[in-house]
């Protein structure tokens, strides 16, 4: 399998958001029962949202090179996913009568001051990054471990929940930035095909726009009283709305 096939193995918020589902699986198969989760309902929930978070980046950044719409809006599905498992975690500490850890606390400090360290692969890279995804994980063993009680947990949880949120938020942000400079594939599909549209008018000596002077693209009316007929429109459109009738 070729390196370049694994694009969203070396984003930082694809490894958290393994090492968040890894634990949230743990998390549930630990402390959800029958007694608190007789329907096995909760457990769903959580560990399919847990899953939703790497699945998401994944396809979206496997889109990246033929839609970038497409890319944002799946990794926005991650965030709103991890929004969703962040809750189930702050509901956890709500119903055993507990808060979450102030972001002045000494715990609250020491899990945000963790950080992933930067993915190092060659060529077997699934087996290597799922080394590094245990690796990141490890490094929060003092709070998710079998030795820690559930509130310890779930405070962890919801503290890289957060974190990942965020990441996840600026990454949207650089992708919608990028995506007005430069476009996506499709816009640069409708970019080729407007312009070979122009040269093909110019060799067939189209008309001049009324309005604007450029030249003219023969098209065919899609709706009212002229569907189905050649008109000419501005090539310019939608800046400009020059059109002439087609002889």
């Amino acid at each position: 399998m070729e390196i370049r096939n694994f694009g969203y193995y070396w984003l930082d918020t694809w490894v958290l958001a393994n090492v968040i589902q890894l634990a949230t699986q743990e998390f549930c198969t630990r402390f959800l029962n029958r007694t608190n989760d007789p329907c096995g309902r909760q457990y769903d929930q959580m560990t399919q949202a847990a899953r939703s978070a790497p699945a998401n980046i994944a396809e979206g950044n496997s889109r990246h090179s033929t839609s970038r719409e497409t890319e944002m809006k799946l990794t926005d599905v991650a965030r709103a996913s991890l929004a969703e498992l962040a809750n189930d975690y702050l509901n956890w500490l709500l119903r055993h009568d507990s808060l979450p850890w102030s972001v002045s606390s000494a715990e609250y400090r020491a899990v945000n001051a963790i950080q992933l360290d930067a993915p190092a692969y060659r060529d077997d890279v699934q087996h290597q990054s799922s080394r590094h995804i245990l690796a990141q994980k490890h490094k929060f063993d003092a709070w998710l471990s079998a030795g820690a009680d559930s509130l310890v947990a779930a405070n962890c949880l919801l503290v890289l929940s957060n974190r990942l949120m965020l990441m996840l938020r600026r990454q949207i942000e650089h992708l919608l930035a990028s995506f007005r400079e430069e476009g996506g594939f499709t816009e640069g599909l409708t970019a080729e095909r407007l312009a070979a549209r122009t040269q093909r008018s110019l060799a067939a000596d189209a008309p001049a726009c009324p309005l604007c002077g450029k030249p003219m693209i023969k098209r065919v009316a899609k709706k009212g009283i002229h569907s189905g007929r050649e008109f000419w429109s501005c090539s310019a459109y939608p800046e400009c709305n020059g059109t002439r009738a087609a002889t």
